[in-house]
């Protein structure tokens, strides 16, 4: 073996043969270089053949173990990120075991406004070290106690119905721009089709009762701006891109009654936002 494992330049111990006779032999606990070389040089003296990254990560628990104890045998936070729960055959892995027990979600039913997107706070790595310290200081069972107690919706920011700081400016900006363009798309569609869609739109957004008076007001207030009413008036989908912005949402106005995310962020468009128009879309059949 020694012999083997010297022959090769890609291994880690470049171990004598006094260093395997005394792993082989027990009499005292080797590197883990050695053993991996050890583990790397025999699985390649199967026949057939054997995985050698697949044999190391099988023997790196054990050989962990026999200084840390049954702890040891388990995968490491890296190792898991690199190479999953296991259990691919069908077995529970040590690691599926422990996993199933720490997922919050297999002890409580978790608050559905906790799973809605947001900007965190604080990085992951700041995350840990506050539990850590609070756990230091407070005891193991009193932090995952708080922490149960939160993920089931009693948590700072809840009277507002979603996670402190998810409600900002910022996201508020991103679903109204969504939004716009999602509304610009959809009129051009529209627009396509229907040459006389905008004019009908007008006269049904006139009609219309239940119209908001502010909103009223503002759409009355820019038709008096003759240069905007001549962009909006020249609006069609090969002109689009011409046009003010201001005049594209007016165009907008005109067709669309309403417009508002109604799904998760991450939806497709069509299945996140509902538009209400002015003059209802023809049916296809």
């Amino acid at each position: 073996m020694s012999g083997l494992i010297r022959g090769r330049d890609d291994l880690l111990s470049g171990a004598s043969h006094e260093t395997v006779r005394s792993a082989v032999n027990g009499t005292r606990v080797p590197r883990w270089e050695t053993v991996h070389d050890i583990v790397v040089v025999l699985a390649g003296q199967c026949s057939p053949p054997r995985d050698e990254e697949s044999e190391t990560a099988r023997f790196l628990p054990l050989w962990r173990a026999i200084g840390e104890g049954e702890s040891g045998a388990l995968k490491s936070f890296q190792e898991l990120v690199n190479g999953g729960w296991g259990g691919e055959d069908g077995s529970w892995s040590p690691e599926l075991v422990m996993g199933a027990m720490l997922n919050p979600f297999n002890a409580i039913e978790i608050h559905p406004s906790l799973a809605v997107p947001h900007e965190p706070l604080v990085s992951e790595d700041d995350w840990i070290r506050v539990v850590v310290r609070e756990i230091e200081e407070q005891g193991a069972e009193h932090t995952l106690r708080v922490l149960l107690h939160m993920l089931k919706g009693d948590y700072v920011g809840a009277d507002a119905g979603a996670p402190y700081g998810y409600r900002n400016p910022d996201r508020e900006a991103m679903e109204a721009y969504a939004a716009f363009r999602y509304g610009c798309r959809e009129a051009l569609r529209r627009l396509d089709r229907e040459p006389n869609l905008l004019a009908e739109s007008i006269r049904a957004m006139r009609a219309d009762e239940t119209m908001d008076r502010d909103d009223r007001a503002e759409m009355l207030e820019n038709e008096s701006d003759l240069s905007l009413m001549r962009e909006v008036m020249i609006v069609t989908p090969g002109t689009w891109d011409e046009v003010s912005e201001e005049a594209q949402r007016m165009v907008l106005g005109y067709l669309i009654r309403t417009i508002g995310p109604v799904g998760p962020f991450g939806l497709p468009d069509a299945e996140r936002f509902r538009i209400v128009w002015r003059v209802p879309e023809p049916s296809t059949d």
